[in-house]
């Protein structure tokens, strides 16, 4: 009885914290589209476009894990702070943004998957999961990482 109890208290929480990287990733899917469709820079408008899909994807294989765990029902709604983010791009294109303050806006953004990745990490999970989380979470990092180098690299107007 007691294994049953500890076994479903790790589900829970394992529910829990994959489903805030999901909500995350939702965010970060979005934003990524939505910044992407207002940046000049073709190379680089390609790549948010690219990278909104790969979130998708990411959303996707910890849906299907939360499915195999036996939650049935995934309900999810992006968050206030990263939809508030994104509306602000929204108003620094439609003013005349520069493609730096839509990438400062994006990197900003970025740091919540980022966090949202630690948290995870630092949880006690399965191995599989980990793994997941843990090969995701490298691709977060090098794409936050490109983000702010263009940023950087982009003068501000």
């Amino acid at each position: 009885m007691a294994n049953e109890v500890d076994g479903s208290k790790r589900n829970r929480e394992m529910e829990r914290v994959l489903l805030n990287v999901i909500v995350a990733l939702e965010d970060s899917q979005k934003g990524f589209a939505e910044f992407g469709e207002f940046l000049k820079d073709d190379t680089v408008k390609r790549y948010f476009l690219a990278e909104s899909l790969k979130r998708a994807h990411f959303r996707g294989d910890l849906e299907e894990q939360l499915h195999l765990a036996g939650m049935a029902d995934i309900r999810k709604s992006g968050t206030v702070g990263a939809s508030l983010q994104r509306a602000w791009g929204e108003v620094k294109s439609k003013l005349g943004a520069s493609d730096h303050g839509l990438l400062e806006a994006a990197e900003q953004g970025e740091d919540a998957a980022k966090a949202a990745y630690k948290d995870a990490l630092s949880q006690e999970l399965p191995l599989p999961i980990r793994q997941l989380l843990s090969e995701q979470q490298a691709h977060v990092l090098t794409s936050h990482d490109y983000v702010k180098a263009h940023r950087d690299g982009v003068l501000a107007h």
